[in-house]
């Protein structure tokens, strides 16, 4: 129920950590006591991530190689430029530049897996596509986060080498360890398969509600040009998701999934880098927040409309999918009833 309602959950969590600062109960604010702690939050999101990725999916990044490194080169190569280029054009600067920079240079969200789904796409080939995204997040991100920061005022090799060191501990490290683990632990594995989604998405819900409180103050006046750049740099990475699909000549549904791999960013990983890789610049970890506001609307309404308005594919159920219904799936296969991970890359 968390993971199909994901969106609601968001609003009405950050409504309340928004709002919890002028209300009675503010003496004791448990979104500003936990805020020390969302680095550990994001190792546990990403043990989690790791325990629920199946064995199989790690076969298919492996199996089909060329397109989950076509599409996971079109994300890295896509938004970052996207964000660099729409800050630029929107004037933006110091602190909102750099959360916008973080907003384009962190990889793909386990939502994309989900809401790839909901639009009766590849499910496999999403999970590849995240897989693939996270595990070189700690060697791309550094180097892009190193170009798209070469006009700002702060230490570039610093902020490179931080975010690798940051990178490998909380996200590609957790993420190995967990998978591991699952995969020898039986007990482990079983418990995960129904605990790891809550997990998962509750610390995400937590992280994003927790930078949400800590700058209400400045959300309600965060309109203007910010706005307007997050939505363009959205819609952009759909677009791009659809073309390089189209230039992969991938097939209907692993070319949703792309589309809302790119789209979807990793914004709850975004703020707390920015949290972390930039002290004392506090407004950095604002745009990746909106973003997560944004794009879980966009990507929401897309998936639906592509759900019904597109062929279906088949979606086998993965790990990182597992709390959706039943007869979601059954909705996902296609005519002749074959798995995704048997049918041609190519289209």
């Amino acid at each position: 129920m968390l993971q199909r309602f994901l969106p609601l959950w968001l609003t009405a969590l950050c409504g309340v950590a928004w709002l919890w600062p002028q209300s009675p109960l503010a003496e004791y604010d448990p979104f500003a006591a936990t805020a020390p702690q969302l680095k550990y939050l994001i190792g546990v999101t990403m043990f989690a991530i790791g325990c629920l990725l199946e064995r199989e999916e790690v076969r298919n990044v492996l199996r089909r190689w060329p397109v989950v490194l076509g599409g996971t080169t079109a994300q890295y190569l896509v938004m970052p430029t996207a964000a660099w280029l729409t800050g630029r054009l929107f004037g933006l600067e110091g602190d909102l530049l750099l959360g916008v920079l973080m907003v384009g240079c962190v990889p793909g969200a386990m939502a994309s897996n989900v809401l790839t789904l909901t639009a009766r796409g590849n499910v496999s080939y999403s999970v590849s596509l995240t897989t693939a995204a996270t595990m070189l997040s700690p060697v791309v991100v550094p180097g892009v986060l190193y170009l798209a920061t070469r006009e700002t005022d702060i230490d570039r090799v610093r902020l490179a080498r931080d975010a690798f060191v940051t990178l490998v501990t909380q996200v590609a490290g957790p993420v190995i360890a967990g998978h591991l683990l699952a995969r020898n632990i039986r007990r482990l594995s079983e418990v995960m398969q129904w605990l790891g989604p809550l997990v998962a998405n509750f610390s995400i819900l937590w992280i994003i509600a927790v930078i949400v409180n800590a700058h209400h103050a400045s959300i309600a006046s965060a309109t203007g040009r910010l706005w307007p750049a997050l939505l363009l740099i959205n819609l952009v990475g759909y677009s791009a998701g659809w073309l390089a699909g189209s230039w992969m000549r991938l097939t209907d549904g692993m070319r949703k999934a792309l589309v809302l791999e790119i789209g979807l960013q990793n914004a709850g990983l975004g703020s707390v880098l920015a949290k972390e890789l930039l002290p004392g610049r506090s407004e950095a970890a604002l745009p990746p927040v909106l973003y997560m506001f944004g794009c879980m609307l966009t990507g929401t309404l897309l998936a639906h409309w592509l759900g019904r308005c597109t062929p279906a594919e088949a979606v086998p159920l993965t790990g990182t999918a597992k709390g959706a219904r039943a007869e979601d799936i059954s909705a996902g296969e296609s005519a002749a009833g074959k798995p995704a991970a048997e049918e041609s890359v190519s289209g």
